[in-house]
């Protein structure tokens, strides 16, 4: 071979040797581009499955205590179904207790919630603008408080009520002071008779907290009462301490 057909064919072998480094060279940098992306799908893909697992955790923290605040749920209402009944129990009780009573229309039983309430007309106790109980009143509340004693767990709330038409005497000035002394005078005999006196609280709303009008006598007759109540022990405090803060 001549000189000038050696230099062309080593000029084409190294061309073709140019273009194979070349080619190889492109694949390598194409490869490491997409190692490059898997590596960073993979650092993205492992930062959503810490996310997810955060996310999981939290959520059975949340329905941990979603379960927890169920249950407490499920007893409170199961103690309020008892406590419910009791109430119902105590009611039909006291029914019983004063059934006498109740027929010939000298008291009412009244439930509301969680309290029973024992209302007596006025002229059964007291005589008009007096707080002196009546003999007759004596024996009516004298059963009454027999059938109060045995509900421990209440206090006893005696308020007394009167008509809107006004009353001024020295003993009494006005509607307030005749409403709280028969209330007191309630909560002494029921004391007497062995209720105990830590339970029994007296107090006088006078013409104030009516349950008919007083535009006629009929009205008025249902407005002076007295209303003894009974109220659960726990429900007492609470009210109580809330008033003295």
């Amino acid at each position: 071979m001549n000189k000038p057909a050696f230099q062309l064919a080593g000029t084409v072998i190294t061309a073709a040797l140019t273009a194979s480094g070349c080619v190889s060279t492109g694949e390598f940098e194409k490869v490491q581009a997409d190692k490059g992306q898997l590596e960073q799908q993979t650092r993205e893909l492992q930062s959503q499955r810490r996310a997810l697992e955060e996310e999981k955790t939290a959520l059975e923290r949340q329905q941990g205590k979603l379960r927890a605040e169920l249950e407490a749920l499920a007893r409170q209402k199961a103690q309020l179904e008892t406590s419910n009944q009791q109430t119902k129990s105590q009611y039909d009780g006291l029914v019983r207790n004063l059934t006498e009573e109740v027929k010939k229309g000298q008291l009412q039983v009244r439930q509301f919630k969680d309290m029973l309430t024992v209302e007596v007309a006025e002229q059964l106790f007291f005589d008009s603008g007096r707080a002196m109980l009546k003999e007759q009143g004596k024996a009516v509340l004298s059963k009454v408080g027999e059938a109060l004693k045995g509900y421990e767990d209440k206090v006893i709330r005696v308020v007394g009520h009167t008509d809107n038409v006004p009353i001024s005497t020295a003993q009494f000035p006005s509607n307030w002071e005749l409403s709280a002394a028969r209330a007191t005078t309630v909560v002494r005999f029921l004391q007497s008779a062995g209720v105990a006196p830590e339970r029994l609280t007296a107090s006088g709303r006078g013409e104030y907290s009516p349950v008919a009008s007083n535009d006629d006598a009929e009205g008025r007759r249902k407005n002076r009462r007295i209303e003894i109540t009974l109220v659960d022990r726990n429900v007492a405090q609470e009210v109580q301490s809330s008033g003295a803060k």
